[in-house]
Order: structure tokens, then C-alpha cells, then sequence
């Protein structure tokens, strides 16, 4: 890096914003409001304060467990930055600048082993008489989690050994106490609200803040800090799933300290510069993240912008590794993109993310296809919910590569278009558009959904969509439903004079519908065993079809909430089905869909067969 600072929090900064160092575009905006605030009058930063907790870290700090087990605390430069930054930005009365710092990272790259490590910098060397040092987590083992980090360092220093008491035994400390200040470090969950007098932190340490529930232990912490000249609210997460959380909160806000922008956010976070208060000026920002555009499963060059130490503390090969499962199970992704790439995900454990999903959507009128032969899938609502209805009809076959018990082999398989009807019960769509935060007036706007008046789902317009059907394509309606469709759709297609031939797709990962004769047949002509259709063999053959290309899903905002909002279940077996009790919102389309798609799949080789599969 070239600089003329010898100061490594400035020559990391000179570095991102001079392209040397290739960051994200939030840790680039960092960079730029260090470079910026060094023209300050009314702040300074105090390079000699910056230096000492660096050689604090260097020099009396050792790691433990794997490939650097008792090696010193080498700080690299995103941890220069970091450590830099928090200590070296001071006040016109010498107390330090920053009280908050929110760090979000790839997991893997150091954030507990740093946080541990500025707690006992806290502890022993800030010059803060009595200090209190939290280490603070959503429960009391994710409290211990940082905590362990900070005992192990303890141990693994002669120095800080001999100084430092540890209450409890091995691997069961509870509590480091430096005598000679007064000081003690300790961990703390929510059950922190039962105390007493509440706890007076010097610094607060907050481990893996997208885990938290709320911001209940938060909130004690900080009314603790009147008590302290220059307290320090330290946050480190990785990216998370919920954006009612704190995490989220505390993700956007972040985000808009370091552009100095109110109107940043993750796809636009132009840099201005601005102070946005004395609370955002008080807050230090590392928000780790890949531009817009960016694609992690196919550039590693990337990768980097997400995991500041990669090659240091992850290497290549390894996240190499997570990527290919990730492209091997969809159901894998959204997680691996939480973890590894710093992308806020719809749910914690997705099973489609927008990058998977996004090339199998296309605009085309399905009524280019009246007359063949479409499978249909339906998940009917009990009352208040979205009923679905997925078609699906054979468009073709192409060669694709595949295993088949245990052999990768080039096999033909077929070529689908598919697209999905849902109904919602218009006089109370208003008020569930509130409750799920989902845009349901405007989708029935749109007509991307039917909302016909009604508390609750109304059979008959459901009965007479498949009415339509049965005149349009060639479609028999084979169903097994002892709840929804007994109780209410049967009757409504008796009254239209529609024969359903029943068959079954239960939902779950544990039952199997009983196979026809035409799905035996079928099956025989596979060379499989016959099996009746199932939810874990219909998302499998849905999730084969996008992945290899082999299906074009029309375009509609709630197939698109639905598929994004899914969450799998799965057995010891890895058969997996989607999960509705799980889902962060509505995804009857989604089960819909596939299982239309599984229906079509069992019968193909069955030339013209055609069947409707439908289960509550």
C-alpha cells in the first residue's frame, strides 16, 4: 500500500478508496469519511492512541484453537482499520469520539476473537477505573460464545494470565476480574432485566446482533452508560433475515452513517459526506457487502468485499466449497449468502433466493396453450389465506447432464411452462396487507390475485376457474383433500358438473400419495420404482427443472413473495418439503406449483395423461 501516514487505520482507508484494496461499497464509503473527517477541526484523531491498542493486540494477545493455536494477535488491515478507528478518533476533550460501532462481516473473518479482544483493551488498558465489560447475547450460550474467546486468550498469555483472575473452572468461567482497577469482564443475555440495579458498562460488547430478538438487552445496556465518561456500544453480526429486527435497524442505520447519506441504502448508497447528527457522528460503521451486480456463485473475485481476512482466516478453496453447495441445493443458498456474502435474505433458510429463481421467469400468455394438456396443482386455503392453483404444461424435452444412482450421465428430460392463480378474501385483504406486510391491494390491482368479496375463501370461484380449464386444455381434476376439499370444493364442482378423479398429494415429508395405474406404468417405463406423489419428490423435480433450465415460470409478484419466502424441512434421509408454519410469509403459490410440476413429473412417460393434484 502506498501512504506516507504511517498510521494503519489512514493507510488502510488511502488504500480502499485508491482501489489498492478491493472493499464493498459500504466499507468504501467508511474509508472515504475517515479521509474526510481527518480535514475536521472539531475532531482529531489521535494516532498514538490508535497505535497502543494495535500493540495492545499484537503484544499481548495470542489465539487459540486450529491454525493459530498460540500465535499472536496479528492485526490485519481491515482490523486496523477497525481498531484504529474506535480508539484513535478522539473529542476536543481528549474522550474518545465513537460510543457506537456496528461491524458486519462474512462468518469466519475474526469478529469474536476482535470483540473479545477490545474487551480486555477495556478492561485493562483504556484507564477506566471500575470498568465493566459485557459481553452480551441473545441467549446466555451465544453470550459465552465471545466470552470463551476472551478466556482463551486469557490462558494463552503469561501476561494477562498473571494478572487477570478467572472465576470458575476450566471452561466454565463465568468472570474475569482485573483486581489492580477494580474491573471485571462477564457475560450477559435478557435475564439481565431480572437484576437489580442494572448493569454500568464500560463497554458493551453485542455478539451476533441479528440472532436477537429485540433490542431489550440493548436498551439496558446503554441506560447504564450515564454513569461513564466514554462508554462503548460495540455490535458484530453477520447479515440477517428479519427486517423487523434490531439487526436490520441498526444494518440500515450503518449504512447511512457512512455515506453520510439519510437516503442510503443497500442498492444505493451514494456517498455525500454529511453529518447526519450527533449520534450518527458517534457511531463507527464496517458494514461488509458485494455491489449491486455483483455474482458470488460465479466470480470469486467478490468474494473478498464480504470476508475482509480471506486467505488469512478462510481461505479460497474452503468457501469454494460452500458455493458449489449452494449451487448443488437451493435450499442451502440463502443461507450461504447470509453467512459468507453479506446478503440480507427473505428468510433465514430459504429454499429459492431471486438469484436462483430470476431466469426461469418470463412474460408469455398461457393461452397460447389451449387445447394441450396441462397438469394442475392446488393448495386450498381453510380460510383467510391465499388458495393457489399452479398449471403446468410439457413444452418439449432437451439433453441435460444428471445423476442416476450414483452415474452422471447426458439424459433427456422434459421442458416445461408454468404459472399460478390465487384467490384472497377481499374484505379482509386491507387489514392482512398490514398484518403480513405484503402488497395485496395492489397485486388484486394488478391482477396478479382475484380478491372476491368475502370473509373467507370462496370455493365457487375456484370451482369455476377449473371449469375453465377443463374447456380450454385437456385437464382431468384427480384430487384428495378430507378437509378443503370435501368440505367445500367438491360440492362446488358437483354443481358445475365437473368429474373429479381423485388422487393424492399429501403436503409434509412423511406421507405418500398411493399411485395410479398410469403413474405405475409410467414409472415402469423409467425403470423406477412406482411411487405415489409426495411433496419432497415434487420439490426435487421443481427444483431440477430451474436449475437446469428446463422451465419457464410466468412472471407474478405473489409466485415470486411466495418461492423467495419458503423454508424447507428435511429428514435424515435429506428428503425435504416446504414448511409453511416456518415461512416468513405466505407461500400456498409456491406448494402450489410444485406440486403441479410433480405431478407432470411423475406421469412422463405417459403419453397423454393429464391429471389435477390437490390437497389443503
Amino acid at each position: 500500500m502506498s501512504s506516507s501516514t504511517t498510521d494503519r487505520a489512514t493507510r488502510y482507508a488511502e488504500a480502499v478508496v485508491a482501489g489498492e484494496i478491493v472493499a464493498g461499497p459500504h466499507v468504501r464509503n467508511a474509508c472515504r469519511r475517515h479521509i474526510d473527517d481527518l480535514k475536521r477541526e472539531d475532531i482529531h484523531f489521535d494516532e498514538a492512541a490508535a497505535a497502543k491498542a494495535l500493540r495492545f493486540f499484537e503484544e499481548r494477545l495470542k489465539l487459540s484453537e486450529g491454525q493459530f493455536e498460540n500465535r499472536p494477535f496479528t492485526s490485519q488491515p481491515a482490523q486496523d482499520f477497525i481498531i484504529g478507528s474506535i480508539f484513535g478518533w478522539k473529542r476536543p476533550d481528549g474522550t474518545r469520539r465513537f460510543r457506537r460501532a456496528y461491524i458486519e462481516q462474512g462468518k469466519g473473518n475474526g469478529k469474536s476473537p476482535l470483540a473479545g479482544g477490545i474487551g480486555l483493551y477495556g478492561l485493562m488498558a483504556d484507564g477506566e477505573a471500575g470498568a465493566e465489560i459485557y459481553s452480551a447475547g441473545a441467549t446466555k450460550e451465544q453470550a459465552g460464545i465471545l466470552f470463551r474467546d476472551a478466556v482463551k486468550m486469557v490462558d494463552k498469555s503469561p501476561d494477562l494470565d498473571k494478572r487477570l483472575k478467572r472465576s470458575g473452572g476450566p471452561g466454565r468461567e463465568f468472570n474475569i476480574a482485573y483486581l489492580a482497577k477494580s474491573s471485571f469482564f462477564r457475560p450477559v443475555s435478557r435475564e439481565t432485566k431480572k437484576t437489580g440495579s442494572g448493569p454500568r458498562p464500560h463497554f458493551a460488547l453485542v455478539d451476533e446482533l441479528h440472532e436477537h430478538a429485540d433490542g431489550g438487552i440493548i436498551e439496558i445496556l446503554e441506560r447504564g452508560f450515564k454513569f461513564r465518561r466514554q462508554p462503548l456500544l460495540l455490535m458484530i453480526t453477520n447479515s440477517g433475515s428479519d427486517r423487523n429486527s434490531v439487526c436490520w435497524v441498526e444494518h440500515e442505520r450503518a449504512i447511512r452513517v457512512a455515506a453520510g447519506n439519510v437516503d442510503a441504502k443497500d442498492e444505493d448508497a451514494h456517498y455525500l459526506g454529511e453529518i447526519l447528527g450527533a449520534d450518527a457522528d458517534q457511531t463507527f460503521s464496517y458494514v461488509c457487502a458485494l455491489d449491486v451486480g455483483d455474482e458470488p456463485l460465479n466470480d470469486p473475485t467478490c468474494w473478498i468485499k464480504a470476508n475482509p481476512l480471506l486467505g488469512v482466516t478462510i481461505t479460497e478453496e474452503w468457501l469454494a466449497n460452500q458455493v458449489d453447495q449452494a449451487k448443488a441445493m437451493p435450499s442451502k443458498l440463502n443461507g450461504i449468502l447470509r453467512l459468507h456474502f453479506c446478503q440480507w435474505t427473505e428468510a433465514e433458510t430459504a429454499w429459492m433466493t431471486r438469484a436462483v429463481l430470476e431466469p426461469a421467469l418470463h412474460d408469455f400468455d398461457e393461452k397460447k396453450h389451449h387445447g394441450e394438456i396441462v397438469w394442475l396443482g392446488c393448495d386450498l386455503s381453510q380460510n383467510r389465506d391465499i388458495t393457489a392453483l399452479g398449471a403446468v404444461v410439457r413444452t418439449g424435452e432437451i439433453e441435460v447432464t444428471a445423476e442416476r444412482d450414483g452415474v452422471v450421465q447426458t439424459v433427456r428430460k422434459p421442458t416445461f411452462d408454468a404459472w399460478i392463480e390465487a384467490w384472497t378474501p377481499g374484505d379482509t385483504m386491507a387489514a392482512r396487507a398490514l398484518q403480513d406486510k405484503q402488497h395485496y391491494d395492489i397485486w388484486a390491482r394488478d391482477g396478479h390475485i382475484h380478491a372476491p368479496k368475502g370473509q373467507s375463501i370462496r370455493f365457487d370461484h375456484v370451482a369455476q376457474a377449473v371449469a375453465e380449464y377443463a374447456h380450454d386444455f385437456e385437464v382431468k381434476c384427480r384430487a384428495y383433500d378430507r378437509y378443503a376439499f370435501r368440505r367445500g370444493f367438491e360440492p362446488e364442482c358437483e354443481k358445475l358438473g365437473l368429474s373429479i378423479e381423485f388422487i393424492e398429494h399429501p403436503q409434509g415429508g412423511t406421507k405418500k400419495g398411493k399411485p395410479t395405474d398410469s403413474m405405475i406404468a409410467a414409472a415402469k417405463q423409467r425403470g423406477e420404482e412406482p411411487e405415489g406423489l409426495w411433496m419432497p419428490a415434487s420439490v426435487r423435480e421443481l427444483e431440477d427443472a430451474i436449475l437446469e433450465g428446463r422451465i419457464r415460470i410466468k412472471r407474478n409478484p405473489v409466485l415470486i413473495s411466495a418461492m423467495m419466502s419458503a423454508v424447507t424441512d428435511e429428514d435424515r434421509w435429506g428428503n425435504r418439503w416446504l414448511a409453511k408454519e416456518r415461512a416468513v410469509n405466505k407461500i400456498d403459490c409456491a406448494v402450489a406449483l410444485a406440486m403441479a410440476v410433480g405431478a407432470a413429473s411423475a406421469y412422463e412417460a405417459g403419453p397423454g395423461l393429464d391429471i389435477m393434484a390437490m390437497v389443503a
